[in-house]
């Protein structure tokens, strides 16, 4: 919130100090809001979590959400769409003149931490995908086309220079969000096959070293 609709919504004045104050308590309160938020619908769903959960999670009162985010629709597509900026931001660093391997084997590393750090927001994010994303659509087919778009000219650039073996771009993309998320969608399997997750270091890098050579040695020129 702004310091000019801190002063509208209370009519005082405040000295910067204090706006500033004030701004990252109520910015503190919103994030604490989305994560509870996050929790519940990554564990319910969206149908089957109410306002009130999410508010008694994030301790504080249904009036005081409702006044940051209008409805929990409003709450889920925020969360949701922040997710979504989250696991692109890594992929918008792509440029003609990096190294591919190590661009990629970078990428992967990132991808693979985020299933390790974040399970609830991935497996949130694959129920709204598998649902076929009726609150996220128009965030599919415009931002993330335009990003993978202008990622895979990134990697066929790549390939024309000689640096990286003839590739479908959109499939080696997929195939790396597969592979890494995995880890965090399946996580219960995966520890009842292996005994481990990633929280185990030697687990991690082991799983990390053996992606990396699954999806990248046969593209090495």
């Amino acid at each position: 919130m702004s310091d000019k609709e801190l002063h509208l919504k209370t009519g005082r004045s405040f000295s910067p100090t204090t706006q500033k104050r004030r701004a990252e308590a109520l910015q503190a309160k919103r994030s604490r809001i989305m994560q509870a938020a996050l929790s519940l619908f990554a564990k319910n769903g969206v149908s089957g979590t109410s306002v009130e959960q999410i508010s008694e999670l994030a301790d504080v009162s249904k009036s005081n959400l409702l006044y940051y985010f209008k409805s929990k629709e409003q709450l889920y597509l925020d969360v949701i769409t922040h997710l979504l900026d989250v696991w692109l931001t890594p992929l918008q660093s792509f440029s003609a003149e990096q190294d591919p391997i190590e661009t990629l084997s970078e990428y992967i590393k990132v991808k693979l931490e985020m299933s390790r750090d974040n399970p609830a927001e991935s497996k949130l994010f694959c129920m709204e995908v598998v649902q076929g994303a009726p609150l996220l659509i128009k965030e599919l087919e415009t931002p993330l086309k335009e990003l993978l778009d202008a990622k895979s000219a990134v990697i066929n650039a790549w390939i024309d220079a000689g640096k990286l073996k003839p590739v479908e771009p959109y499939h080696l993309i997929f195939s790396i969000w597969a592979i890494t998320q995995h880890y965090a969608d399946f996580s219960v399997q995966i520890k009842a096959v292996t005994g481990k997750d990633l929280s185990n270091a030697a687990f991690f890098n082991s799983t990390l070293d053996n992606i990396k050579r699954i999806l990248l040695d046969g593209l090495k020129p």
